[in-house]
């Protein structure tokens, strides 16, 4: 029988302890040791049983308790110490961003649009490690002071949870998220009414309600179809977090992109900036360019111009299988009734998310609509940023790969949140406390050759100590759950060892990860774990998405290994990988193990977790390794290598991963000095450390996203559209005069002073005469593309040089001249092109207009 009335009954906090709500309900917590330790100390034990969360515990801390803590004078101080903390965190100024941007700028700058945010466990929002990346974003910038807001979904069941059957096939359950007893807010109006934003659908409109989750200085707004208005198939809408088919995924990025631009404007917040992280956001494009048409009278081309300038697309996807398509028919589904409002027709709107516009029956491209709207788009690793310059190549006709306008701000995970306590402890002793607010200095990480080695290595022995005695615990746990025998329970309390080398192995299982490379030769592998003097295990974890059987199938694989009486303690998979999973792995293994089929990881996170922890990484070199590897820090699988055949690259790269362990990873670990220490190993913690310590954390990441994109953009966009309207209006007619002009455009003659050999030294004169019809030289680049040729005659590593024009205000024929430095030996050559110039948006590739001279 349903009640026809719920509520919820709350212990009373006692004055003294009135405090503890403000600090539960800043998810600051998460990231700060001592406010952990507070709400620890209230119950231990409720502290775990509610998912280590403070608003649930202080809901189901008794009565009597609470005003024990009350009367407690050790509690009050501790918690005085917490709040004053806090306050002097919240209250803080001179900020790094203010500091080195914009002092005294009021209210928020930038806005971060992401599908999922991995902010903490009870927070069950995140699948990955899209999620936990946004989460780590949204801290650092909360620690750096950098003015952004977030902007996601609330999902009521989340993301899948994860258990095995007896077969050791992949199950998932979806326990409803308990929103009265989460660490956020519903957004009220002054009558106490929740707020409402309204998205127009096919069958009518759809409510959404906000939540505000305060992260630090950094406020996330949650959407929320899961309102009484609305009809059940649109409640559902924020029901699952990547669940159902196509027709929820574009119903779900509708509520992000035009739903979250409409709530922003709701609460009043203007921003200058709007970030794209993936391309599920990417509708907020169309959005805003819906109101500029509607509200300030602009044109379509204009109002593409007013918000492609204050617009940042990150693509995290190395592959093009990992990119949201969706059919024409859903599009038209969706998003007819906005055609007339932009003022163009359906072709027109279906090629901004086509890779060929041309192509009728091409589906519409989610990161190729990010692409076309934004003026600053980057990959998420020095590799990906390249991979994705030739991925999305074709979107701009006649450039040059290396010009493709994506660069790269490599990903870095948020240290406070991923270090381990014991690990903190140490570097607060021996690296002070700017590890934490400077991680990005090379003198404190330098600092780690002064820790002593027993020290160190204590403290990870510790680290390893606590993941196998968790790992028992939740096998034991799993067991239970699956009604086993006791005696098979009491078997896996006495698995793994304290004292082996660990391998940790933890993400999504995607079949490019290639969870089962390790199992390639089986024999071997046993061989290796079970040497008798130097023994190997292997901790894994990690979930395959609901749909991907194959996925499921590698999961699967792993379980019947472990059952194989010779490895069996030295084996084990932790079933439903979390965040709480996750911090005993990158904590307490040995190595941390990646093999990917490169280049398709996008950027690795997990081992920059584990490397701050000290673990060494042994990796593919793919994603952040090809760029953070050196020797001494880690070992790589293999070299730069691609292949042709899959069979023969994952032969080969096994082979490799089992020397590696074999010959270098097990002896180093196992060879211990007179003191019984490591040395070689702990020379290679300090030499990681030190290295990849100021490089990788996510206080870098955002400080570049800040300086490279954030800052400039917002120095530029004085109104919270973009550029001011009548700037819009100037470049888009601008480009309408260039498209005109551009097929009358041509290159007339080419001609230098050189001679087919040269000295080291020499310059050769180049002239170049065109045709503009009838466009200014203001507004073209006449450039030089030189540099070696191969022996097909093709120029590699080039260089681009401008020429300059004889008359820069004609509009007739007229001469560009330059000159080509000789500075290296070698077969040299030039190619001449002419490409669209804006003074605003500088040499103008993303219109394809680039006429090459081809004599």
């Amino acid at each position: 029988m349903k009640a026809i009335q719920q509520f919820h009954v709350l212990p009373t906090l006692p004055a003294p302890l009135e405090r503890l709500r403000e600090l539960a309900y800043n998810l600051r917590w998460a990231w700060d040791a001592d406010t952990i330790g507070l709400f620890f100390r209230i119950d231990r034990d409720l502290w775990e049983a509610t998912g280590r969360n403070p608003v649930a515990l202080l809901g189901a801390a008794s009565q009597e308790r609470l005003e024990e803590l009350a009367a407690d004078d050790r509690f009050l101080n501790h918690l005085r110490r917490v709040g004053e903390a806090f306050d002097d965190y919240m209250r803080a100024e001179q900020v790094w961003y203010d500091r080195c941007h914009a002092a005294g700028e009021q209210g928020p700058c930038v806005a971060y649009f992401c599908a999922e945010f991995g902010i903490t466990d009870c927070l069950a929002i995140y699948s990955g490690g899209l999620g936990i990346l946004a989460g780590d974003h949204l801290k650092s910038a909360s620690d750096l002071g950098v003015p952004l807001v977030g902007v996601g979904l609330f999902y009521q069941g989340g993301y899948f949870h994860q258990y095995l059957n007896a077969d050791g096939w992949q199950q998932e359950r979806y326990p409803l998220n308990q929103v009265d007893q989460m660490p956020m807010k519903l957004i009220r109006d002054g009558e106490g009414k929740p707020i409402t934003v309204t998205i127009e659908d096919p069958k009518g409109e759809v409510h959404l309600h906000v939540w505000l989750a305060q992260v630090g200085r950094i406020a996330l707004y949650l959407l929320d179809s899961n309102v009484a208005t609305n009809r059940p198939e649109d409640r559902g809408i924020t029901g699952e977090l990547y669940g159902g088919d196509q027709e929820m995924r574009i119903r779900q990025e509708r509520v992000l992109g035009i739903g979250g631009i409409r709530a922003l404007q709701t609460l009043g917040v203007h921003c200058k900036v709007f970030h794209m992280n993936e391309g599920h956001a990417g509708f907020l494009a169309i959005e805003r360019i819906r109101q500029a048409c509607t509200t300030l009278g602009l044109s379509f081309d204009e109002a593409v111009e007013l918000v492609r300038g204050s617009q940042i697309f990150t693509t995290h996807t190395p592959v093009p299988a990992g990119i949201d398509l969706f059919d024409p028919t859903l599009i038209d589904l969706y998003f007819h009734n906005i055609y007339g409002q932009l003022g163009i027709d359906r072709e027109r709107f279906l090629a901004l998310g086509r890779e060929n516009p041309m192509n009728a029956t091409s589906p519409f491209s989610m990161a190729v609509l990010c692409l076309r709207l934004s003026r600053h788009a980057n990959g998420v690793s020095r590799l990906h940023g390249e991979v994705s310059r030739k991925m999305f190549h074709s979107l701009y006709s006649g450039a040059l790969e290396s010009e493709v306008p994506i660069g790269h701000v490599t990903n870095g995970v948020h240290y406070p949140s991923w270090i381990s306590k014991e690990l903190a402890e140490l570097y607060d002793r021996y690296l002070g406390p700017k590890w934490q607010y400077a991680p990005a200095d090379d003198v404190v990480w330098a600092r780690i050759r002064e820790v002593p080695d027993e020290e160190l290595w204590r403290t990870h022995c510790r680290r390893r100590e606590r993941l196998v005695a968790f790992a028992r615990r939740h096998l034991a746990a799993q067991l239970e759950q699956r009604s086993a025998p006791p005696s098979q329970v009491r078997q896996v309390r006495q698995t793994l060892s304290f004292d082996t080398l660990t391998i940790g192995f933890a993400r999504r299982f995607a079949t490019y990860k290639r969870a089962t490379l390790l199992l390639h030769d089986p024999e071997r592998l046993v061989r290796l774990l079970t040497d008798p003097k130097r023994p190997v295990q292997v901790v894994i974890a990690g979930k395959a998405h609901p749909r991907d059987q194959a996925g499921k199938e590698l999961i699967r694989q792993w379980l019947h290994f472990a059952r194989d009486e010779r490895v069996r303690n030295h084996v084990v998979f932790l079933e439903d990988y979390d965040m709480s999973v996750a911090r005993y792995l990158v904590q307490g293994a040995d190595v941390w193990l990646n093999n990917p089929l490169r280049p398709q990881e996008a950027s690795g996170t997990s081992g920059m977790k584990a490397a701050a922890n000290g673990v060494l990484n042994l990796s593919i070199l793919d994603g952040w390794w090809d760029e953070a590897f050196e020797p001494g820090v880690g070992w790589a699988i293999g070299r730069h290598e691609e292949y042709e055949d899959r069979e023969e690259q994952d032969r080969v790269e096994a082979s490799a991963l089992y020397d590696l362990l074999e010959k270098e990873v097990v002896p180093c670990f196992y060879d211990r000095r007179q003191d019984g220490l490591p040395g070689g190993w702990i020379e290679m913690m300090q030499q990681s450390l030190a290295t990849l310590g100021p490089t990788f954390s996510s206080h870098r990441m955002v400080s570049q996203y800040a300086d490279e994109h954030y800052a400039p953009i917002a120095a530029r966009c004085v109104l919270e559209q973009g550029v001011d309207a009548g700037q819009a209006r100037d470049i888009a007619a601008w480009r309408a005069r260039v498209v005109r002009a551009w097929p009358r455009l041509r290159i007339v003659s080419v001609d230098s002073d050189g001679t087919l050999e040269q000295q080291v030294g020499d310059h050769i004169a180049v002239r170049v005469v065109v045709d503009l019809a009838g466009l200014s030289a203001r507004e073209v680049a006449v450039q030089l593309d030189y540099g070696r040729v191969d022996p097909v005659g093709e120029i590699v590593e080039g260089a681009l040089h401008r020429l300059d024009p004889s008359d820069p205000e004609s509009t007739g024929q007229i001469t560009f001249r330059g000159a080509i430095p000789c500075r290296t030996s070698g077969k040299l050559g030039y190619a001449v092109r002419v490409v669209p110039f804006h003074l605003e948006l500088g040499e103008d590739i993303a219109g394809g207009l680039i006429r090459w001279w081809l004599p």
